[in-house]
């Protein structure tokens, strides 16, 4: 059963870094698989990881730009995969699968924020796609090991949630493309799915939970204009950060390292976590921790991709 949606008082806060959250956090032996582990909030995630001693699988849309961004950091693979193409997604499943080893973690922290109008697949939302898709597809088809491993399984979502519940008439913007609108429908995405696979896995061992970093620069920020950041106050015309409340790159990726790891939440699952803990009821929009919700988007999903574990 999924936990009550309210603080735990775990003794960290939003100024807390990955590395100290991970402090007295044996990982020696812990395999993990990071999306998008080799850049801004991946790359931390990555680098705390195998401080902690853990071995980090990184799959990687450019894998030569993750060779050289994790080039420093021993015990880190890189292989092949693209959320986009789940043919990609599949295949690199496929190879973990033969080797056989269980996953202790699994951080779905790949993604893309307020895109162009772009397609992917047979016509999908990128946004969607890519966000929610492509991550529910890669954990459905790595089941056997994450339950061997009694896995931790993470969604890094967002406050950008609250821009958009699931729009069920038309999810994939066939009218009317609002990328920020896309971009909140795909966070909400991440929240159910952690909200229902949660509820799925729990007997087996594996839990599940959605996280929010905080508010960040990273190059997630790509597809916006310079003039798009500086209306936004996020940064000053000469494009020097703007918002005194941002997090370092070190203390945007704690929360998701936190909730992969921390004894605090051994016997929690199914929740949206803030600044290293579990966020208040006030900190998440209904719609996206709807049980009745997150089974509904759970199906469409599984229909979507033609994978389902459950």
């Amino acid at each position: 059963m999924s936990t009550a949606q309210h603080k735990i008082g775990s003794g960290f806060d939003e100024h807390s870094t990955a590395q100290e959250v991970l402090a007295g956090i044996d990982l020696t032996g812990s395999l993990a698989v990071v999306t998008g582990g080799y850049s801004g909030l991946g790359l931390e995630t990555t680098r705390a990881l195998v401080d902690a001693g853990a071995e980090v699988v990184v799959p990687a849309r450019r894998p030569d730009q993750a060779t050289t961004a994790l080039a420093d950091l021993p015990r880190v693979r890189i292989d092949h995969m693209d959320l986009a193409d789940l043919d990609t997604v599949a295949a690199f499943a496929d190879r973990l699968l033969d080797a056989g080893r269980p996953i202790d973690i699994l951080i779905g922290n790949a993604g893309i924020m307020a895109c162009p109008e772009t397609r992917v697949g047979p016509g999908w939302e990128a946004q969607f796609a890519t966000n929610h898709l492509g991550h529910f597809a890669l954990a459905n088809r790595l089941w056997p090991l994450l339950a061997d491993g009694g896995a931790r399984v993470i969604s890094v979502s967002s406050a950008g949630h609250r821009r958009s519940p699931i729009r069920w008439d038309d999810i994939h913007f066939t009218t009317g493309y609002d990328k920020w609108q896309a971009y909140g429908q795909a966070k909400t995405a991440n929240i159910l799915f952690a909200v229902h696979l949660d509820a799925l896995a729990a007997p087996a061992g594996v839990r599940a939970f959605a996280v929010h970093p905080g508010p960040i620069l990273t190059p997630l920020q790509r597809h916006l204009t310079q003039a798009e950041m500086v209306e936004a106050g996020w940064i000053h015309p000469d494009g020097t950060p703007a918002n005194l409340t941002f997090k370092s790159p070190q203390q945007g990726a704690a929360t998701q390292v936190w909730a992969a790891t921390t004894p605090h939440l051994s016997t929690h699952g199914g929740v949206y976590c803030l600044d290293c803990d579990i966020a208040n009821p006030t900190d998440v929009h209904d719609y996206a921790t709807d049980p009745t919700q997150a089974a509904r988007l759970w199906t469409l999903s599984a229909n979507l991709t033609g994978t389902n574990a459950f």
